[in-house]
């Protein structure tokens, strides 16, 4: 397999941030539609992205596309499929549908009839009367845009949000890709102070140290494009080798303070799992306390807001004090993750820069108060 369309999913905002990435793996030809940056790869490229991409939601592999303005052209164009390129014959196969401005929009059947043209596509060619489906499972999307239909079969398995070292989350916890996003939107670099005021069950902290110390952050699960037919594991192992050359060990100045001591042993449980406990230093303080004699830091945070765990009003003082504690630090940068709809005007600053974000399926925006930048031949301070 060595002329793949490969699809990278990610959440509305972040788009190219992960272009980004895919261009620090050498993919430069990987336009964006829809959330989806699309690309010709091999089995090589397939892994380098599920390993290495810090961004992406999820990676997808596009066999197939034709015109599906009734059932019956659905079914012959998901049966016309080689399946046998692709599935064994006792692969458990999961199908999903979405449907947008078209003549097929009933889900359900979309997904029953696509399920059924495999199944019968696989008994023709492996020559079976049954498909057990007591193998792996395969998750295979079908979406129809303007009555052209996609079929689409998932390279990741689970959501690339799940590095695996967060067993146990705490609140409305933030998604592992979209902090990875905020953290590469900010002016942080790993000479410079990172500090997250609300590190909850450790997210940001823990994808900042990994950042820094170029840990690629999938290298410890497992993905679907392990059950495809022509996988070639050498492949995987050799990407995650050359992952394992590339960490960085350097000094790291990362700080996690919560208010709550449960959040800290939380944190504190997932940087011992992320294998980044060392580089992070976790404290319970309440943000108003916290103070630096350090120079050019960068705090990144997401705070408690009104659909989370605070009323209205609490929300409102909470954002006048981080005013006050962000215009203490004078040289220092800021970017704050809210979907309050009134942050600026109860933080009283407009933002420098602002971006919508998705948490899940709500609606946030990424405030980012900018300080004065370091002196080239000046280091930051310890």
């Amino acid at each position: 397999m060595k002329n793949l369309d490969i699809l990278v999913c990610t959440s509305a905002g972040v788009e190219a941030v992960t272009k980004r990435e895919l261009f620090k793996l050498g993919i430069n030809d990987c336009p964006a539609t829809d959330g989806r940056l699309a690309f010709k790869g091999d089995l090589q490229d397939l892994c380098e992205c599920n390993v290495n991409l810090r961004t992406a939601d999820r990676v997808l592999i596009k066999i197939a596309e034709f015109s599906a303005e009734t059932f019956d052209e659905l079914f012959d164009g998901v049966f016309a499929i080689n399946w046998r390129d692709w599935l064994s014959v006792d692969q458990r196969v999961v199908v999903s549908a979405k449907s947008v401005k078209s003549k097929l929009f009933a889900l359900s059947s979309l997904q029953s009839l696509g399920k059924k043209a495999i199944v019968e596509k696989l008994k023709k060619s492996y020559r079976v009367g049954v498909i057990d489906e007591n193998g792996s499972e395969t998750k295979i999307e079908i979406s129809l845009k303007n009555d052209l239909a996609t079929v689409c079969i998932d390279a990741s398995g689970d959501g690339l949000h799940k590095r695996g070292y967060r067993d146990l989350v705490g609140a409305a916890p933030l998604k592992e890709t979209l902090a990875a996003a905020m953290i590469m939107l900010s002016v942080w670099n790993p000479d410079r102070p990172f500090v997250d005021l609300f590190c909850g069950s450790g997210t940001l902290p823990i994808e900042a140290a990994m950042i820094g110390l170029n840990v690629a952050p999938n290298a410890n699960r497992n993905f679907a494009m392990q059950n495809f037919k022509f996988f070639d594991n050498a492949v995987l192992e050799q990407t995650l080798q050359k992952a394992r050359d590339s960490v960085v060990e350097r000094p790291l100045k990362i700080f996690g303070f919560d208010i709550d001591q449960n959040a800290i042993s939380l944190s504190l449980r997932h940087a011992k799992r992320a294998g980044v406990q060392e580089y992070i230093h976790f404290q319970r303080q309440d943000f108003k306390d916290f103070s630096s004699k350090s120079k050019y830091g960068v705090i990144v945070s997401n705070p408690p807001y009104g659909e989370r765990l605070m009323t209205e009003k609490e929300v409102r003082f909470l954002y006048k004090d981080l005013r006050t504690k962000f215009e203490s630090l004078d040289s220092w940068s800021m970017g704050v993750l809210t979907s309050y709809y009134n942050f600026e005007k109860s933080f009283g600053k407009k933002a420098d820069k602002n971006r919508k974000f998705f948490n899940s399926n709500l609606e946030c925006h990424y405030y980012q108060y900018l300080g004065p930048r370091p002196p080239k031949q000046e280091k930051v301070e310890n």
